[in-house]
């Protein structure tokens, strides 16, 4: 089995979560910083849609400028609305990495679902780029997400077709990870606890910072080694993956 994700050649990172301010996730980024160029301008592009908050952003700049001395701003992605501004869509194209905060992965849905941000983004990890996204927004990117609504599951973005993500996972607690699992058309998924990381690159390359869960569809849950335990990441179509989890599989 392959972990799946768009094609290109760029690295789609997926954290677990964790308080960049506490240091829980400073192993998983330097790891993606380190596949970075410095390019155009060579800043992160911070997307704030998951949390809507504004003070997320100069938090986490602060913290990259302070950790790693490199330059983050915010490319101000609330709503749909601004995912349709063609200076943000061209500041996604500028950036030396794009971080997709984290938050309610409902916002985030709500603001990049078939937009020409979303697009871009597709456009930038097929062309090189690095894409990372923390927690909630990490689960979006799947092919289900669990919605604010209690009980509920909508579409995600399916970047990862076929395959589901669950931030904050604790494998002795894993009923959230196992509801997205039977969703239609799922048939693997990924447990990431906080701190931890999957990074997918070209060429079916995979590297994993901390412990990392990997299950499909018998249940049986595997721990991803740092070495990606041998996995390797599917490249698939870039119509599969940009539509794949945009409507419900039959």
């Amino acid at each position: 089995m392959t972990l799946r994700r768009p094609p290109g050649g760029g690295w789609l990172v997926l954290v677990g979560g964790g308080e960049f301010s506490f240091g829980d996730t400073l192993e998983a980024d330097a790891a993606w910083l380190d596949l970075t160029t410095e390019g155009a301008e060579g800043y992160v592009g911070f997307v704030p849609a998951a949390s809507g908050s504004v003070d997320y952003g100069h938090h986490f700049a602060d913290y990259l400028e302070g950790e790693f001395q490199r330059v983050c701003e915010t490319i101000p992605i609330y709503r749909a609305r601004d995912a349709r501004r063609g200076k943000n869509v061209e500041r996604l194209a500028e950036a030396s990495a794009v971080y997709l905060g984290g938050g309610v992965t409902d916002h985030l849905l709500e603001a990049l679902e078939g937009s020409p941000a979303a697009e871009a983004l597709l456009d930038y990890l097929r062309g090189g780029g690095v894409v990372v996204a923390i927690a909630g927004a990490a689960q979006a990117l799947g092919r289900w997400a669990r919605s604010i609504a209690v009980g509920d599951h909508v579409p995600g973005l399916g970047w990862l077709p076929g395959g589901v993500v669950e931030p904050s996972f604790d494998p002795g607690h894993d009923r959230r990870l196992r509801q997205l699992l039977a969703q239609p058309g799922v048939t693997w998924g990924l447990g990431l606890p906080a701190g931890s990381a999957v990074l997918l690159g070209p060429d079916g390359e995979v590297e994993v910072v901390g412990t990392v869960w990997l299950a499909e569809e018998d249940g049986e849950l595997r721990e991803l080694g740092e070495d990606g335990d041998g996995d390797e990441a599917g490249d698939d179509a870039g119509e599969d993956a940009g539509d794949a989890g945009n409507e419900p599989a039959d």
